[in-house]
C-alpha cells in the first residue's frame, strides 16, 4: 500500500469509526509505528487535516466540527514529490512567457498549496523558482487584457470582435474591425498568435496578438472547424505563416552546421539525409520564403540552397544585399 492509499484510508478509518486507536491503524495499514507518526504529521501539517488525539478513548479523530460536518476533504489529485517538482518548474517556464503575470495572478493559491505539500519555508519557496532561468530575447508583448479575452473567446468557443493593424511595410496601417471565430491559441518564438475564422474575408487567418488594438467577446457562438482542417490549412508551411502554394526546399549544410543543424526539428515533415563526408542535406515544405530566409542567414556560409530555384535567388539576394550595407 503506497502512502496516498494509507493516508485515503486513514480518513476513512476515522470518519466511519469517530475515533481509531494507534494499534488499530497499524494493523489495518500494516506499516511500521515510526511510518505511521509520519503519516499523521503529513496530514496534519501539510494537507490540513484537523486529527487530532483524544485522551479519554486514547485514538485519534477529527475535531467535532470537522469530522461531522466533513468540511476537511484530502485533494482529488495526487502527484509524487518528483511530479510537484517537475510543476513548479513548469510554473516557472509559464512565468518566463508574457503572460505569466496574468495566469500566475490565478495559479498562485493552487502554488502556495504544493509549496506547502513539499515542506517548503517562505525562504525556499521565494527561492525556487530562481533555480530556473529562461532566457528570451526580442520578446513582443501582448495586452495581458487582449490574451485573456481571446483564451475565454476560444475555450468558451465564442465569437470575438476586434480592431486589428494589419503590418505592412510602410509602418502600422488604421485598425480594421474583424468579428472572427477563434479556434486555437498558437505560441511561437516568443509571441502569441490566434488561428480563426474571419468572417469578413470568409477564410482561415492567423491573427497576432500584439496587432490587436481592441477585443471584444460576444455572445454569439464560434464557427467551430475540425482540427483537422486548421491542420491541412495553416500547419503546411514554414514557421508561422500560413496559405499559398506548398514548396520543398533542399538545403546542403556543411560538416560544421549539420552538427547542429542534424539535433533540430524545422519542419515536423522534413526530410534529412547525411554524407560520409559529414554535410546533411535537409528537405521541407515551406509557402512563404521570408522566415525560411532569416534562419538561412543564421547559417550563412555553411548553407547551400539547392532547390527551387526562387529560394536560391532570394537567398543570393538578401546575402548580397547584407554585404551591401556594411
Amino acid at each position: 500500500m503506497d502512502r496516498t492509499e494509507r493516508f485515503y484510508k486513514i480518513e476513512m478509518l476515522i470518519r466511519s469509526r469517530g475515533s481509531v486507536r494507534f494499534d488499530t491503524l497499524l494493523a489495518e495499514l500494516e506499516v511500521s509505528p515510526a511510518t505511521l507518526k509520519r503519516d499523521l504529521t503529513y496530514l496534519r501539517e501539510r494537507l490540513g487535516a484537523p486529527i487530532d488525539y483524544d485522551p479519554f478513548s486514547r485514538g485519534y479523530r477529527f475535531g467535532a466540527e470537522s469530522w461531522r460536518g466533513t468540511k476537511h476533504e484530502l485533494p482529488g489529485l495526487w502527484l509524487s514529490e518528483h511530479e510537484l517538482h517537475a510543476l513548479l518548474t513548469l510554473h516557472q517556464m509559464l512565468a518566463g512567457l508574457d503572460e505569466g503575470e496574468l495566469l500566475g495572478r490565478h495559479l498562485a493559491p493552487m502554488f502556495d498549496r504544493i509549496h506547502a505539500m513539499l515542506g517548503l519555508d517562505e525562504k525556499e519557496a521565494r527561492e525556487l523558482p530562481r533555480r530556473v532561468k529562461l532566457i528570451s530575447t526580442a520578446r513582443r508583448r501582448a495586452s495581458t487584457a487582449h490574451f485573456e479575452t481571446v483564451c475565454s473567446a476560444v475555450l468558451q468557443g465564442r465569437r470575438l470582435q476586434m480592431d486589428y493593424r494589419k503590418r505592412g511595410g510602410a509602418g502600422s496601417e488604421k485598425a480594421e474591425a474583424r468579428e472572427i471565430s477563434p479556434q486555437r491559441l498558437v505560441h511561437y518564438r516568443h509571441a502569441w498568435y490566434l488561428d480563426a475564422w474571419c468572417h469578413k474575408s470568409e477564410g482561415l487567418r492567423r491573427f497576432a496578438l500584439d496587432a490587436m488594438a481592441s477585443t471584444q467577446l460576444l455572445e454569439r457562438k464560434a464557427q467551430r472547424l475540425a482540427l483537422k482542417t486548421l491542420e491541412a490549412e495553416l500547419d503546411r508551411g514554414y514557421g508561422i505563416f500560413a496559405g499559398g502554394t506548398e514548396q520543398w526546399a533542399e538545403l546542403e549544410f556543411s560538416p560544421q552546421a549539420a552538427a547542429w543543424v542534424a539535433q533540430e526539428e524545422w519542419h515536423p515533415k522534413q526530410e534529412t539525409q547525411r554524407d560520409a563526408a559529414g554535410s546533411l542535406r535537409l528537405k521541407l515544405p515551406f509557402v512563404d520564403a521570408t522566415e525560411l530566409l532569416m534562419d538561412l542567414l543564421r547559417h550563412a556560409g555553411q548553407v547551400k540552397v539547392l532547390a527551387p530555384p526562387s529560394l536560391r535567388q532570394a537567398y543570393a539576394d538578401r546575402l548580397k544585399q547584407a554585404v551591401a550595407a556594411l
